[in-house]
């Protein structure tokens, strides 16, 4: 079994790796990770994470630079229906569009659009950045499996993604006003924040996301 983490130019691809490579030692599994460019091995893993750091426009710009990754990604997602990760831009990414600096396409995975984080209190700053707590909704997901609300979990991001259906949305948090933190709907689930710098919540995700067989 393998798990590819794109490489395209707008990702914290180290710390993705460790975590994924630690989690993976620590429950005991048998993935290997791949950290790559080249569409083949997204055809060919068994899942893929979507990492993204930066404005969205330029995030989209260098996925669809690589020669026929946009069609790979579509093809695991919707024809395979094989488990897919998006974190932070990643997640914002399987949105219906991005509004930062106009508006991007984005892959209509999650219906809804990326929006510009506006908190009702004036003196909280954006970006939300730091340890913030997730809200975990009762309706249960495989990928919040032994985290509960409460859990601190660490935020880099100005805008967030305005989910057009509640059921999509599966954890927020509260920064002036809910903040959508985790998305995800059949086989594909996406974090606003970065799982692999929330330490023991964090590690807990992305080990529920190895095991998940939706």
């Amino acid at each position: 079994m393998s798990v590819a983490i794109i490489d395209y130019g707008s990702g914290n691809l180290r710390s993705a790796a460790k975590a994924f490579e630690r989690a993976i030692s620590e429950a005991n599994l048998t993935e290997k990770i791949l950290v790559t460019t080249d569409p083949n091995d997204i055809q060919k893993a068994d899942r893929v994470v979507l990492p993204g750091v930066g404005a969205y426009a330029d995030c989209k710009r260098g996925l669809m630079a690589i020669d026929g990754m946009a069609d790979v990604l579509r093809e695991h997602v919707e024809v395979s229906g094989k488990p897919f990760f998006g974190i932070c831009v990643g997640m914002q990414l399987m949105a219906s569009h991005g509004l930062e600096h106009g508006t991007t396409d984005g892959f209509n995975w999650i219906k809804g659009d990326v929006e510009h984080i506006a908190p009702s209190d004036s003196n909280l700053k954006i970006p939300h950045m730091g340890w913030n707590e997730l809200e975990v909704p009762t309706k249960p997901h495989p990928l919040f499996a032994g985290v509960d609300t409460g859990m601190h979990v660490y935020f880099v991001h100005s805008y967030h993604m305005h989910a057009a259906n509640d059921c999509d949305v599966l954890a927020t948090t509260n920064y002036g006003g809910p903040i959508t933190a985790a998305v995800g709907r059949d086989n594909i689930v996406g974090t606003q924040f970065h799982p692999e710098k929330s330490q023991e919540a964090g590690l807990r995700i992305i080990t529920n996301f190895l095991r998940w067989r939706p």
